[in-house]
């Protein structure tokens, strides 16, 4: 599995300095083929486009193993390969791909904001492509610890697990790159993976695989957080065995579900009784300057090609918005 990607336009925001504040015309927030696409419109629009995305295997696109019903794709194509051309392509329009995990934003203000873990960015419109692999039911105690050896970002929580022993939940890019920064704080770092493979770019793979502060766990799901006042374990099952006891202090989850990811946005948009953001024909929300594409709207066709066309046509909406015209402007030189 080796992907060789071109990551021109791709911004790592856990550094805090690039991208510790931006403004822009237009933030999408998620970059599978909705927000890739968007991007790609709203940037040949002359809209300065920033895209916030977790990683190239967070969505559902960079981890199917093979297409080959995309149109204009010829054969069999990877998942994680096709969603690379997109981005590269919206990069070489100027969208600037920007790596950090949105926690809330402020979608009644003006400009909008957006909090990521790296920063604060603003813009004039929002679009929200953060697809349906949120998770749903939690394990036993994870709740319970949250804030107490529980985590959901280690690039915040990391320095607090100093020469301690913790555990990564997840098989993606993300999952990974976030147990990659815990080994420089954390004396040692399992890699719990809920498949046999990780799903995520070869070196980061190698990376991972090769790193003396990391022990991977290939087939094995976290059923328990275990501990009174603070995380004392997992109880853990891996594949052909029983379940076992792993002593950690600290326990973070990056595993993938099938919900809408809308938890960031609290409850400034109309969300249906399935949990997916309610839009228009043009994918507006009810909030001025707010829209919403691909698989975080429930009746949305779980397509690739779907996912894009929604972005498009978003991104030309969002363009008639801002220039305050009456119609879509269509150029089909773009």
């Amino acid at each position: 599995m080796d992907f060789n990607f071109n990551l021109n336009g791709i911004e790592p925001g856990i550094d805090g300095s690039e991208a510790s504040e931006h403004e822009y015309d237009v933030v999408i927030i998620g970059g599978g083929p909705a927000g890739a696409t968007a991007a790609m419109y709203t940037a040949r629009a002359d809209l300065k486009t920033a895209v916030i995305d977790k990683g190239l295997t967070a969505g559902a696109l960079g981890i199917t193993s093979k297409i080959a019903n995309y149109p204009g794709i010829v054969g069999e194509i990877g998942g994680a390969e096709l969603l690379q051309r997109m981005r590269d392509q919206a990069a070489s329009f100027g969208a600037r791909f920007i790596q950090d995990k949105v926690q809330a934003v402020d979608l009644t203000s003006e400009p909008k904001l957006v909090f990521g873990n790296a920063g604060t960015y603003s813009a004039r419109a929002v679009i929200i492509a953060t697809g349906s692999m949120g998770r749903g039911q939690r394990v036993k105690g994870e709740d319970d610890l949250l804030g107490r050896g529980v985590s959901y970002c280690a690039t915040c929580d990391a320095a607090f697990f100093q020469g301690q022993t913790v555990a990564v939940a997840g098989n993606n890019d993300e999952a990974i790159e976030e147990a990659l920064f815990l080994t420089r704080f954390a004396g040692h770092v399992h890699l719990l993976s809920p498949t046999p493979d990780l799903k995520a770019p070869e070196h980061l793979v190698h990376e991972i695989s090769h790193h003396p502060k990391v022990t991977v766990h290939p087939g094995t799901v976290v059923r328990e957080v275990v501990g009174k006042s603070h995380v004392e374990g997992l109880r853990i099952a891996r594949r052909g065995q029983g379940e076992t006891l792993l002593p950690v202090t600290g326990a973070f989850f990056y595993v993938q579900g099938a919900r809408p990811i809308t938890d960031f946005v609290q409850d400034q948009l109309e969300v249906s009784e399935s949990g997916c953001l309610v839009v228009d024909k043009e994918f507006r929300t009810a909030l001025p300057g707010v829209y919403a594409v691909g698989d975080v709207l429930c009746n949305h066709i779980k397509q690739a090609v779907i996912a894009a066309a929604e972005g498009a046509i978003a991104a030309m909406a969002v363009d008639k918005e801002l220039h305050g015209r009456k119609q879509m402007a269509v150029d089909w030189s773009k």
